[in-house]
């Protein structure tokens, strides 16, 4: 890996080489004295798909997987659709020893917490991700939501989080609940709906995109989906790293 912008001496293409997760936690680390900060990761294909045959594995490298597994390790919560978590198999993020004294130092739990964002609580609260965490699985809804759901999901564990007065969560409201809690590194992995919407509220911060030389056509989904924004928001380039022809982008809100 390498660093293409801001320039530095890891631009020489001479000095090209794998970087450890702790490099990665530094180049990747949230900003201080921010408050609340989302940040999204997402991989897109050049001609803009955000999966294959329903999954973003088959676009993804073993690197971009590292800086997947970077950018959890250092955030105090992942936020996720339910449809992400029931195509994708979400599991529990593991406790990572690369991770332990930073996230010690910052005063967070040994591993994130997942927050699924969901108005029908349709999930099956048998799964790991109910059964198994290390810190409790969130689940963000709406007050409105069916109330058979919302016990099921207290009664496997899981920690409801009312974020809406209708049956779904509202996107600011999603990110003020979760700060409230302590929650304030977030990381939403999508998906494109979910994304969608936080994008549309402007509450996105950063976005964490990584263009996969690959190209997919088809009909599939971009990393945003949802109703189109009244005017287009600019965010700024932060940072780019390169390895074996993927970028690894870094955006921030202007």
């Amino acid at each position: 890996m390498r660093r293409l912008f801001p320039v530095t001496d890891q631009t020489d293409e001479t000095a090209v080489r794998e970087w450890g997760l702790g490099e990665l936690a530094d180049a990747y680390a949230y900003p201080t004295g921010k408050g609340a900060w989302l940040r999204a990761n997402m991989v897109s294909t050049l001609d803009g798909a955000a999966q294959h045959d329903g999954r973003s594995q088959p676009i993804s490298s073993a690197t971009d997987m590292r800086v997947f597994g970077t950018l959890r390790g250092i955030a105090d919560a992942v936020v996720v659709g339910a449809e992400t978590v029931r195509q994708e198999g979400y599991r529990p993020p593991r406790a990572r020893e690369a991770f332990a004294e930073r996230r010690a130092a910052a005063g967070q739990a040994v591993a994130p917490a997942i927050a699924i964002v969901t108005a029908s609580l349709d999930l099956d609260f048998s799964l790991p991700l109910f059964a198994e965490p290390l810190v409790p699985t969130l689940v963000v809804t709406g007050a409105a939501a069916p109330a058979e759901r919302i016990a099921a999901a207290e009664k496997a564990g899981a920690v409801v989080v009312t974020a809406g007065d209708g049956a779904g969560a509202e996107p600011r409201r999603v990110v003020r609940a979760l700060a409230e809690r302590g929650l304030t590194r977030l990381l939403t992995e999508g998906g494109p709906r979910l994304l969608g919407q936080f994008v549309a509220a402007g509450v996105l911060d950063e976005l964490c995109l990584t263009v996969s030389p690959m190209v997919a056509a088809g009909d599939a989904q971009r990393i945003a989906g949802g109703p189109s924004m009244a005017v287009p928001e600019r965010f700024e380039l932060a940072s780019v790293l390169e390895e074996a022809g993927f970028l690894f982008t870094r955006y921030r809100r202007t």
